[in-house]
């Protein structure tokens, strides 16, 4: 059987699965590089059979895995007793997450959670906690704050309002007029001593900004934040949607600055809180920010339902029971350490098991090299996604093993040379990873 017959045998399934899709789904996400249908752990099974070691974790979403033994046990427990309540009601799993999230932020009495069903919506109701602070605390002139500070590169989501706070023309430009009054700083310090004054609401910021390739904020940004915002009666925001719950080793990455008394007056979280289950959370922290929103001032059909709440508290405790924050810390230097011993690899900024990884782009390249190394890593057997052009981000299940990251590491510099080929091909020669790619790596037993 030629490659060419293997690659067609191989992907008959997921061709016409492939077709379905494009003929039924709107074609937002662009077309799907493959149909995955189940999965253990880390490891994910596509529709012809194949294993793939994710390292993307639905981005930052699937914090134990796949399939993870206790957290189905749980969920499963929770759909087959109670379901949608809408919240006319609540339920003990509603109440035990909320103050399970306040607890591990520290946060004093009188604070308060607001549960969504994603991170936009968090975000959303974020936007709207600081127009609500605007008009509750007038500039010095008397008139309601009507400016909001974001950073520039940031990615608050794709709905309205956090669209309005995202910072990318590409996303913004299609849907403008946005909602007004946003106003993109660089990420400096000296940016916020020169733009927060008596006429900002609030800034929003995310420690780590993710879709910018793993950057995080300058060392002692957010300490000057916390001050600046409470010297001008500004809210601090803090968007931990894909830094929070255990992803950079800590249950929240601004905790590295902010803390104790210092604590920001917002955080909104998602992705990995439901370890794979929607939902989202905001967290308001005090009573007087916690005062801001009122009774039909905000509210969501299917937010903090049981299953997702359910999902939630399983996640939360799995990753404290089995030290799943210390695994964030160890495994994440493993690979960043093993990255940067890669030819290839230019930088890499780590922060627990989310990494960006800067890539040395071939001479005379014709095509992107992010994306060719992530077709590339694909046909090798492992998922990994590029945020730019030259940019891989990692972000794996926080269960991934040592053992696995090295697979990765020991598979990276063949992945690179056959991306380089695909790039740098003539006009007309194969330049597709997927008929000229390495032989699948062997992909680690998936977990008990």
């Amino acid at each position: 059987m030629t490659a060419t017959q293997h690659v067609t045998s191989r992907y008959s399934a997921q061709t016409a699965l492939l077709g379905e899709y494009s003929d039924s789904l709107l074609g937002v996400f662009g077309s799907p590089s493959l149909v995955l249908t189940h999965g253990r752990g880390a490891v994910v099974t596509d529709a012809d059979g194949r294993d793939y070691l994710d390292l993307l974790a639905g981005i930052a979403v699937n914090a134990l895995g796949h399939a993870h033994p206790r957290w189905v046990e749980i969920v499963s427990r929770q759909l087959a007793t109670l379901g949608h309540v809408s919240n006319f009601f609540t339920s003990p799993q509603q109440i035990a997450l909320a103050g399970k999230l306040l607890s591990l932020a520290g946060a004093p009495t009188g604070s308060h959670v607001f549960f969504a069903n994603s991170g936009a919506e968090a975000n959303e109701a974020a936007f709207k906690l600081a127009r609500r602070h605007g008009h509750e605390h007038p500039g010095p002139d008397g008139r309601p704050r009507t400016t909001v500070l974001a950073l520039e590169s940031a990615f608050h989501g794709r709905t309205m309002g956090a669209l309005a706070l995202t910072a990318k023309e590409a996303y913004r430009a299609p849907f403008e007029p946005l909602p007004g009054g946003v106003r993109h700083i660089p990420a400096t310090v000296e940016a916020l001593e020169e733009h927060l004054d008596g006429t900002v609401a609030a800034l929003v910021v995310e420690p780590v900004q993710g879709e910018a390739g793993v950057r995080e904020l300058p060392e002692g940004f957010l300490r000057r934040a916390r001050e600046l915002t409470r010297e001008h009666g500004a809210l601090l925001v803090v968007d931990e949607v894909q830094t929070g719950v255990g992803r950079t080793g800590r249950w929240f990455a601004s905790a590295a600055e902010l803390s104790g008394n210092d604590l920001p007056d917002a955080i909104t979280l998602a992705k990995g809180l439901g370890g794979g289950f929607p939902i989202g959370a905001m967290l308001t922290v005090g009573a007087e920010v916690s005062a801001l929103l009122g009774a039909g001032q905000h509210g969501t059909t299917f937010g903090g339902n049981p299953p997702a709440t359910a999902a939630g508290l399983a996640t939360v405790t799995v990753i404290e029971e089995d030290g799943l924050l210390e695994r964030a810390r160890t495994v994440g230097a493993v690979l960043g350490d093993g990255l940067r011993a890669v030819p290839g690899i230019a930088e890499v900024r780590q922060c627990g098991l989310l990494i960006g990884a800067d890539l040395v782009v071939p001479d005379g390249a014709g095509a992107p090299f992010g994306p060719a190394v992530v077709a590339a890593a694909r046909e090798a057997g492992f998922i990994v996604n590029a945020t730019g052009p030259a940019t891989l981000r990692l972000a794996p299940p926080l269960v991934l093993t040592e053992e696995q990251a090295r697979t990765f590491l020991e598979a990276l510099p063949e992945i690179l040379s056959t991306a380089g080929a695909a790039v740098t091909a003539p006009a007309g020669a194969p330049a597709d990873p997927a008929t000229a790619g390495p032989a699948p790596a062997a992909v680690p037993p998936k977990e008990a």
